[in-house]
């Protein structure tokens, strides 16, 4: 199937602006979205604000404070096509770190109908168990190095707001332990099911799993009725992704204001 970039970079921006904070509470100011997840805050926003200058730098300076006064970190999401050309400088000079950059991938789901979705010795399972997720969370520090505790109570709150019909965890499970998990969000009204999740610890990779799992939620978009899958890929799965033909679309980094000390 040929996917044409610059048409589905028009949906994707599309329905980029159509937030609802996935179950968490939100704000708006403007055309700006502040989500208050329970492990930080997020900050949501169109291509353009159509603000420039000392105005833009009070955009991003409100946000910031905005969480900064209830003690929390916040991310703001960048994409490589926002404007004006000098907003993350400006994030930048408000204090906001640069993250990993990664790529937008997209793909489409119907493409993805003859994948394997098992692997030998591994048991995929959807999951709803609040002692996977407690796996999960373990899983995560392990492979990333740092403290992704946080996940297992956004993995139980998502599971329990959303429903089957936004919200489906998958672990992948050998040797008597959760060796990979992943899961989709899908949004009501929108065209891209989103893939996040994927980490597979290290002694298991190279053996399908990760390539598995996107299957298996590729075939719940499809049932979902979305046409695309939406992946911010890191560079080691990006190449996978695009063995599966998924194509890129833009880039993305999170710029992240870390909460006060005091």
């Amino acid at each position: 199937m040929n996917l044409d970039p610059s048409d589905l970079l028009a949906r994707f921006d599309r329905d980029r602006q159509r937030v609802d904070g996935d179950g968490a509470p939100i704000e708006r100011d403007g055309l700006i979205t502040r989500i208050n997840y329970p492990h930080n805050g997020f900050i949501a926003t169109p291509a353009d604000t159509g603000l420039r200058g000392a105005d833009l730098d009070a955009l991003i300076a409100r946000q910031r404070d905005a969480f900064l006064d209830r003690g929390r970190s916040v991310e703001w999401k960048t994409y490589g096509y926002d404007q004006p050309a000098d907003l993350t400088e400006r994030l930048m000079a408000a204090g906001f770190v640069a993250e990993e950059r990664e790529t937008v991938v997209v793909g489409a789901s119907a493409a993805l109908a003859g994948l394997p979705t098992d692997v030998d010795g591994v048991t995929i399972r959807e999951t709803t168990d609040p002692a996977d997720f407690t796996a999960i969370g373990e899983l995560q520090t392990e492979v990333w190095g740092d403290d992704w505790t946080w996940v297992i109570d956004d993995l139980r709150d998502r599971t329990a707001q959303l429903g089957p019909a936004g919200y489906r965890v998958l672990v992948a499970e050998t040797d008597g332990r959760v060796v990979s998990a992943a899961w989709i969000v899908m949004r009501a009204g929108t065209e891209f099911a989103g893939l996040w999740g994927g980490s597979t610890l290290e002694a298991y990779r190279g053996r399908g799993i990760y390539r598995a799992l996107v299957a298996r939620r590729a075939a719940i978009a499809r049932e979902g009725g979305f046409a695309y899958l939406q992946v911010d890929a890191s560079d080691d799965s990006r190449p996978i992704l695009e063995r599966l033909g998924f194509i890129a679309l833009t880039t993305t980094t999170p710029y992240v204001h870390p909460a006060p000390t005091d």
